[in-house]
């Protein structure tokens, strides 16, 4: 698996409207608990459906795009969070040491 790095406003509508399951992590280049969570989700991310696109956000480079996540997909911003979106709805809103692999895939099956 890999990240699409999330880096416009084009890419962030494209997921809106995208059919199916997305995945964007919100991430702190600067925060410790973020890269723990960061790389416990990457331990098990091969759990993960392979066609499902996993997007990853840079909090500190793209705040205003970080801002623009938490107004579409009508959620409340934290650092680390993870969303997945389906259908262009945010139906799995996770964050700090909450962000899990098993519960993302409860919510997948």
């Amino acid at each position: 698996m890999n990240w699409i790095s999330l880096e416009t406003a084009d890419q962030l509508m494209a997921i809106k409207q995208q059919e199916g399951y997305s995945l964007i992590f919100k991430h702190s280049t600067r925060c410790s608990i973020s890269m723990m969570a960061k790389r416990r989700f990457e331990l098990d991310w091969d759990n993960l459906p392979e066609n499902m696109p996993l997007y990853f956000l840079d909090l500190i480079k793209y705040r205003d795009l970080s801002n623009q996540v938490a107004q579409l997909f009508q959620v409340h911003h934290e650092s680390p969070q993870l969303l997945l979106i389906k259908d262009g709805e945010c139906i799995l809103d996770q964050s700090h040491s909450g962000i899990s692999v098993d519960e993302t895939l409860e919510v997948l099956n």
